[in-house]
């Protein structure tokens, strides 16, 4: 019965890592993998429920666009000029830089801190304290560094 649990325990763990990375993945990908997307920054007009929406300024003359939206987050509020990456074929951005980078991995910071007690009961004591650990760094990072 014991193997049963622990293989339950170990699959719900694994499950909610692999889950924060997806979720992640969605925002990452456009901050760590930017060389050759379009830069510039928005400057934040209006905000809504969900997202928040500005005037954008091309990096590289030449761009189309005159607005965008992002997500709201807590540093994005009307007047702020924020650096960011915009979604091939959307107008919608994703913020660049470090504070984009940390922001984006937040989810998977959240499964760390969610899947460390699943770890722990599996008696790994030090496996669990890395996982907190990394997890609530990446959400204190995220947080200074927005």
């Amino acid at each position: 019965m014991t193997h049963v649990r622990n293989a339950a325990l170990a699959l719900v763990a694994l499950l909610l890592v692999v889950a924060g990375v997806w979720a992640s993945w969605a925002s990452a990908q456009h901050v760590l993998l930017g060389k050759g997307r379009e830069h510039g920054t928005l400057t934040v007009t209006s905000c809504g429920e969900e997202t928040c929406a500005g005037r954008y300024v091309p990096g590289e003359p030449g761009a189309a666009r005159r607005s965008l939206t992002i997500g709201r987050s807590v540093a994005a509020e009307p007047g702020v000029t924020i650096p960011v990456v915009v979604k091939p074929g959307t107008d919608e951005a994703v913020r660049a830089g470090w504070g984009g980078g940390l922001h984006a991995w937040l989810p998977l910071g959240g499964a760390l801190l969610l899947a460390a007690p699943l770890v722990g009961w599996l008696r790994l004591p030090r496996a669990a304290w890395s996982l907190a650990g990394l997890g609530g760094a990446l959400l204190v990072a995220a947080f200074f560094a927005l």
